[in-house]
């Protein structure tokens, strides 16, 4: 159920640029993430296509990790956390994902008691459950689910509730959120040698819990 409060008209006026000085949208145009940032900072309106771009993505992530319920408040604060500090991205990052991302998942680990409450009803549940998005989320659908809803219960969703949030967070973002290496470091601010290393832990801790099967996917290029 949509959860409507401050948070959430807020996120829903920034992203239909209802605010103050708002203007229509600049016609055939599609400006970069970073540009589209860098022109925020003195039109504020400017961040609506930012948010049209990327908030089905960060509310399926958000959906995956703490159920459909709580995702619609996440996905808002995470689009607010990221429009107040927006005056401090990078302009030399040209792709705003990592960023969102990364504050997504620092407002997740806020709940890590949520998410591990909701592996562990996964854990117990039939095979097939699993934590679904919303249905109109369109362009999340094409976001390849390597730990798979289809495969989350049992002993994989036991084995997620228990690892370390640190290495959950690397696990997830690269299998859920598709993210590379590079850019998982780059969202939790971290060298990429340290996420190689939580990822390896996360997979050997997979494995064992699933008796020797990988269910990451993770192509055999990016593999330790």
């Amino acid at each position: 159920m949509t959860l409507i409060d401050g948070r959430n008209r807020r996120a829903a006026a920034l992203a239909d640029g209802d605010g103050p000085g708002a203007v229509g949208a600049e016609p055939d145009a599609e400006p970069g993430d970073a540009v589209l940032i860098a022109r925020s900072l003195e039109q504020p309106e400017q961040f609506a296509p930012l948010f049209h771009r990327h908030a089905p993505r960060i509310h399926r992530y958000i959906a995956q990790r703490l159920g459909p319920d709580a995702a619609e408040d996440l996905m808002a604060e995470t689009f607010l956390v990221a429009f107040r500090s927006r005056h401090r991205y990078d302009p030399g990052r040209a792709d705003a994902r990592p960023w969102l991302y990364g504050i997504a998942t620092n407002l997740i680990a806020r709940q890590r008691a949520a998410e591990v409450r909701q592996y562990r009803l996964l854990e117990r549940a039939a095979p097939g459950a699993g934590p679904v998005a919303r249905s109109g989320d369109e362009v999340g659908e094409r976001v390849a689910d390597r730990v798979t809803a289809q495969s989350l219960h049992g002993p994989l969703a036991g084995a997620l509730a228990g690892l370390p949030v640190r290495v959950r967070n690397v696990l997830l973002l690269v299998a859920w959120a598709d993210l590379s290496y590079d850019e998982v470091a780059e969202a939790l601010d971290i060298p990429v040698g340290t996420v190689r290393s939580r990822l390896h832990r996360a997979r050997r801790r997979l494995r064992d819990a699933l008796g020797g099967a990988d269910p990451t996917l993770i192509p055999e290029e990016n593999a330790l």
